[in-house]
């Protein structure tokens, strides 16, 4: 009976699918079901995401994708509102989807979704390339970005640091002021999970509150609103274009971005690492994180050409070493990892319930 109720939801969802919408499609006319591929989210995908589309659309003949930067956040929140041509049908993700997104999907019909890994990205805190050089030990980033840190006394207090070389000796005489990614960004979230937290349970006096998690969650989470961090937006090039013109601030984005403006910035150490495509692929560089989309599989057989699109994104020529994606700063999976992530698209096998 279970089974049939499910085959029976699953043939509704693909009858809503393929219905004409009289309220726009976002992908294709207001009326008619869409034809083009629509994929939305991560800016850090983004570019990566765009590169298959033109090369899709040129080899074959069919509708361009449309792709949307909205941040890894506002790509799955799109992503998880329903089946059907007004959602897309694949979201861009620059970290793994959350418990919550994957329970709000669940809640509105999306239960087959397809994890899969396209590569590898790092986060790197840059400067313009006059600027002065930085080694920044993990604690500097929770020190010198988080809202409240330990005061004299122990208790916590409003940061007080004006300058670098006010949290570490060793960092340069410098204001601290970071432009960053804003809460939709999966950079963002990567950047809180693999600088900040880590940072935080550095600092004796946090990490003797780490049992309590929602203290410290909160501690460790929550950036400065005192001008020192300043959200920037989800276009990534935009922080790059801003170290240019701000002398003495520093940026927070993707590693693909550094390499397509090494002629402008440059990205400072962590822990005595320089990001790069081997650190970053190997996890030596501590903010390694690896890049995602999510397809929808009911929207499979009825959006034309959305596995085959998929496909040419792990394809040798794409994602593989030398592919195009590599181009565009992509550092490729291990060639068994690539092969794995194939085969599960093929299979087209869904994802199971993040566990946090």
């Amino acid at each position: 009976m279970i089974r049939i109720l499910k085959l029976a939801t699953s043939a509704a969802a693909l009858l809503a699918l393929a219905a004409c919408g009289d309220g726009g499609s976002g992908g294709g006319a207001s009326s008619g079901a869409r034809s083009g591929i629509w994929a939305a989210g991560s800016s850090t995908v983004f570019p990566f995401s765009t590169r298959v589309a033109e090369n899709f659309a040129r080899t074959s003949g069919g509708a361009a994708p449309r792709v949307e930067s909205l941040g890894t956040g506002g790509g799955i929140q799109a992503f998880c509102q329903g089946v059907g041509p007004t959602t897309p049908d694949i979201a861009n993700a620059s970290r793994p989807m959350k418990a919550s997104e994957f329970d709000l999907c669940a809640k509105n019909g999306v239960t087959d979704i397809v994890e899969i890994k396209i590569g590898f990205d790092g986060i790197v805190i840059a400067t313009a390339r006059n600027g002065n050089g930085f080694n920044f030990e993990l604690n500097d980033l929770y020190e010198g970005l988080a809202k409240e840190v330990p005061g004299a006394d122990g208790q916590f207090v409003a940061n007080p640091s004006k300058t670098w070389n006010q949290v570490n000796a060793g960092l340069p005489n410098q204001r601290i002021q970071v432009y960053g990614p804003p809460p939709t960004s999966g950079t963002r979230d990567a950047f809180l999970e693999l600088g900040m937290e880590p940072g935080a349970k550095l600092v004796p006096a946090v990490a003797a509150i780490a049992s309590d998690t929602d203290r410290f969650m909160g501690l460790a989470h929550t950036l400065r609103e005192d001008g020192a961090w300043i959200d920037s937006g989800e276009n990534d090039n935009a922080i790059v274009q801003t170290l240019t013109r701000t002398p003495g601030s520093l940026g927070v984005f993707g590693y693909s971005f550094l390499e397509q403006n090494l002629d402008t910035v440059k990205a400072e150490t962590i822990d005595g690492v320089t990001p790069n495509a081997d650190t970053i692929a190997s996890g030596e560089y501590p903010l390694s994180r690896s890049l995602y989309i999510y397809v929808k599989k009911a929207h499979i057989g009825v959006i034309p050409g959305l596995q085959q699109f998929v496909q040419e994104f792990l394809s040798e020529g794409s994602a593989g070493k030398g592919g195009y994606l590599q181009d565009r700063g992509l550092i490729p999976l291990p060639e068994d990892q690539l092969v794995a992530q194939r085969a599960l698209a093929s299979a087209m096998t869904p994802m199971q319930r993040p566990a946090k």
